[in-house]
């Protein structure tokens, strides 16, 4: 039985936890077994996400701990705060856990912490919740363990034997802004977990290859945390480090005391992107914003999915000339008004890599492309029924009907040219939204 203490210790470190946005779907299948309690089917199991079929799934996101020996400038839970603390023992949060997904509120747990002690001792505790859950309690649904940087090697592998996923927030690209706003911290011991998590995974899927039986090892892999707007890095500079950090080729210069390094860097599953949150408005050295750059969030997630999926390079969607990403218009546009010459694309002989290209045009839309007109020419009517966004698309394609042999003109980006098409794509809503972020005031003060 939960007790109205119990009950308020989670309100206030549930309250902590929510600018932890490194989080997803789990990534892993957990089917249900005999003498089990829950399971993690289709990769369910994070709080107000989406689970592939649309749903909506939910996650106990919450700090074993808001008291921390850190006094990181950006962060709520610093030493220096004074808000109200709580700290729940390990036994309570298994209660809290185990109470709440019989009552169908939760499909999985998150569960982070602040640093106290010495970062072994916390990470003994997180890592007795997981092991606890899973052999006492017969928990066999999503679990999610944020590591400790600087704890032993030991303890991470007790962790990574029982959680899904485990991560460690970067937070910062660059050494130098992070020193300045955490100086407790460096790269160093935020990429060493990181490096042994990937190392116990590689370890694990040898072992698993010679024996049928060997437990899985964070199977949902790693992510981690950038903070956006915190301090003066630009798009170019947190895509950089993405691209590493996802094992694509990447300049190892534009990665400052990193050069050379990348190939030592562990390999994340995902890198999420959280806009900064003014709440430590009395500290100098952090930026007063109106209000966090969600504009700016939403199109380094959309960049994001262009490393991933469409083969873009991060010199491709920001340069010398552009470092920072248009708030107007998406990334993938922006690239096609910059590059006219490589349109239009003829939908009926064009490859793969062209068409993903192309505004309007996803990987599931280009891939339907290829395999549908190996029967016939493809027109606008299908391009729509294949769920083309044909608003974008039309002045960046040809098709069957688009061709020179009819009467009716052409009219594609370089009729129009770049200026004159990018009015025509931006609604006003945008403009809108774009503005009133432009509008933020970024007064960076060293100390």
């Amino acid at each position: 039985m939960l007790t109205e203490n119990t009950m308020e210790k989670l309100r206030v470190l549930a309250e902590s936890a929510k600018y932890d946005v490194s989080c997803s779907s789990s990534g892993t299948v957990r089917s249900g077994k005999k003498g089990m309690v829950g399971s993690t089917v289709g990769g369910v199991g994070i709080c107000h996400s989406f689970a592939d079929d649309g749903r909506c799934i939910s996650l106990l996101k919450v700090m074993l701990t808001n008291y921390c020996m850190y006094d990181c400038a950006y962060c709520i839970n610093r030493r220096s705060n004074d808000i109200k603390r709580a700290t729940l023992s390990v036994s309570e949060l298994e209660e809290i856990t185990m109470e709440f997904y019989r009552r169908n509120y939760i499909e999985g747990l998150f569960l982070s912490s602040g640093v106290v002690r010495n970062p072994d001792y916390t990470m003994e505790r997180l890592a007795a919740i997981a092991r606890d859950l899973r052999t006492v309690h017969r928990f066999n649904g999503y679990i999610h363990l944020k590591s400790i940087p600087g704890c032993s090697q030991e303890l991470l592998n007790e962790a990574g034997r029982y959680a899904d996923r485990m991560s460690v927030n970067i937070e910062i690209p660059r050494e130098e802004s992070l020193k300045l706003l955490a100086p407790e911290k460096d790269h160093q011991s935020v990429f060493q977990p990181m490096r042994l998590i990937h190392q116990g995974v590689l370890e694990n899927k040898e072992d698993r290859r010679h024996m049928r039986n060997v437990p899985r090892f964070v199977p949902a892999g790693q992510s981690t945390q950038m903070i956006v707007g915190a301090t003066k890095e630009t798009d170019r500079d947190i895509l950089t480090m993405s691209s590493a950090l996802y094992g694509l080729p990447t300049e190892t210069s534009e990665l400052p005391g990193l050069a050379g390094e990348t190939t030592a860097l562990p390999k994340m599953r995902r890198v999420y992107y959280s806009g900064y949150v003014s709440v430590n408005t009395y500290d100098p050295r952090l930026p007063i914003l109106k209000q966090p750059p969600l504009v700016r969030e939403n199109r380094l997630y959309q960049a994001d999915w262009l490393l991933r999926f469409y083969n873009f390079s991060v010199d491709e969607i920001v340069d010398d000339q552009h470092t920072n990403l248009d708030l107007e218009v998406d990334p993938k546009l922006a690239w096609a008004l910059r590059h006219p010459e490589a349109f239009p694309v003829d939908i009926n002989t064009a490859d793969y890599e062209q068409l993903l290209r192309v505004p309007g045009l996803g990987t599931k839309s280009a891939w339907l492309i290829v395999n549908s007109r190996r029967f016939n020419r493809l027109t606008s009517y299908d391009l729509k029924k294949m769920g083309v966004v044909m608003k974008k698309a039309k002045y960046f394609i040809t098709c069957n009907e688009l061709t020179s042999q009819f009467s009716q003109p052409i009219v594609g980006i370089n009729e129009l040219r770049p200026e004159r098409l990018r009015p025509l794509l931006i609604s006003k809503a945008q403009q809108k939204r774009a503005a009133a972020e432009q509008q933020l005031s970024l007064d960076f003060k060293d100390e």
